[in-house]
């Protein structure tokens, strides 16, 4: 695979949790979250990224959110759960993704707020279409997802490396 092709990022926010009494990292999803959830994915695979690899949270509610999202892909992508991207900061996500081998070309983050939105604006030097306004009108709100297409290693990403190429919200 050549690094001279452009990489996706896709930043997906888990779905709407439930408030039960757990702990925050065990909070299930609410009812509306396993609904959009599954909307979400079936738009990811319209968007007709085929992902290579899906990088989770190891929070209750990330997994359920991917859980359901990728039952609606073509393909699924290998799924690794990893622990840094609970609570992480936009910072701390970069270190995750400078660690991706070059040969995946594609992959999905399901994570958290603010570290993903955060994520999705430190990342984007630039915009396609409306991508960017409708981000800034929307906010980030679960179970949305930003797509963002990069050059270079996974281990060149840095601040202002991509382009927001689509984002995608639920309706309320």
């Amino acid at each position: 695979m050549s690094v001279a092709e452009p990489r996706r990022i896709v930043l997906f926010r888990h779905a709407k949790a439930d408030w039960p009494q757990v702990t925050d990292h065990e909070r299930p999803l609410a009812e509306r979250g396993r609904m959009d959830a599954a909307v979400a994915g079936r738009r990811l695979a319209d968007s007709g990224i085929p992902l290579d690899l899906a990088l989770c949270s190891t929070a209750h509610r990330t997994r359920e959110t991917w859980k359901l999202a990728v039952h609606e892909l073509p393909h699924r992508p290998k799924t690794v759960y990893e622990e840094r991207i609970y609570e992480a900061s936009p910072g701390e996500l970069i270190a995750v993704l400078n660690e991706i081998p070059d040969d995946v070309q594609s992959v999905v983050v399901i994570g958290h707020n603010p570290g993903i939105h955060g994520l999705a604006e430190v990342l984007s030097g630039s915009a396609e279409g409306d991508a960017r306004e409708r981000m800034g009108r929307r906010g980030f709100p679960a179970a949305a997802f930003a797509v963002l297409s990069c050059d270079g290693s996974w281990k060149s990403l840095e601040p202002g490396a991509a382009a927001l190429v689509d984002y995608w919200a639920p309706s309320e």
